[in-house]
């Protein structure tokens, strides 16, 4: 009997340690790269959403936004592989860019950037986006673009900039979300608003998903039907 005991306990233990480490690897494989459903403050993130200057391609299709600083090469990386299946998958995507604020008194931006987000929140030109994210950074004078610093209403559009971004990391609390860049926000099929961390490739699999967008460009979005080849010409 008490060998019984001794065996159950040791089987017990072992259940409990196999339990543990498969929690733990669900929580760290899985997991914690999938978007939240955003459950709080819905209303007031749209708000902020639809009054941002947004920057975008066209499109007219349900918008996704991805909001991110300019040497994030997350971001970057994020906007030229996944941007073109989102965009396949019939969305409107919409950039919304920031310079991000000092920190411990070191600057985290330069003023070209700062003077370049300020002229994008005012002209939403998109143009400009593509020839500034296609230049490397360490090149981007932001030759002909009026300077931020020194400019007391260009200076404040750049706060503005950073003032949405804490609101929206505000709104988001609670959500389970670890804030990282690019940040994702879209509306599901269902229209329950979804939110992504992708700053791990990772995650990029769960919002193409999500949104039925195909894994490479070429290739039919899942479901959709796919047209029969042409018949050949009858040469008679």
């Amino acid at each position: 009997m008490r060998r019984f005991f001794v065996w159950s306990a040791l089987a017990a233990l072992i259940g409990l340690i196999l339990a543990i480490g498969g929690f733990w690897a669900y929580q760290h494989y899985y997991a914690r790269f999938q978007p939240v459903t955003v459950t709080r403050n819905q209303a007031a993130i749209q708000q902020m959403l639809d009054e941002a200057s947004w920057l975008s391609a066209g499109g007219g299709g349900e918008p996704l936004y991805i909001i991110g600083y300019r040497d994030s090469a997350a971001m970057q990386r994020y906007e030229r592989e996944e941007a073109p299946k989102l965009r396949a998958a019939g969305l409107e995507v919409r950039i919304i860019v920031f310079a991000r604020p000092e920190r411990e008194g070191l600057a985290q931006s330069t003023a070209a950037e700062r003077a370049t987000v300020a002229e994008l929140w005012l002209t939403r030109d998109w143009t400009l986006y593509q020839r500034w994210t296609a230049t490397p950074s360490n090149n981007w004078t932001a030759a002909g673009i009026p300077a931020a610093d020194g400019s007391l209403a260009r200076g404040a559009v750049v706060e503005a900039g950073r003032d949405f971004i804490e609101r929206l990391t505000e709104a988001l609390a609670g959500e389970g979300l670890g804030i990282s860049y690019p940040l994702v926000i879209w509306r599901d099929r269902e229209g329950y608003m979804k939110a992504c961390a992708c700053s791990d490739s990772r995650s990029w699999a769960f919002v193409r998903d999500d949104l039925n967008a195909p894994d490479r460009i070429g290739s039919p979005t899942a479901g959709a039907e796919v047209a029969p080849p042409a018949a050949a010409p009858n040469d008679g």
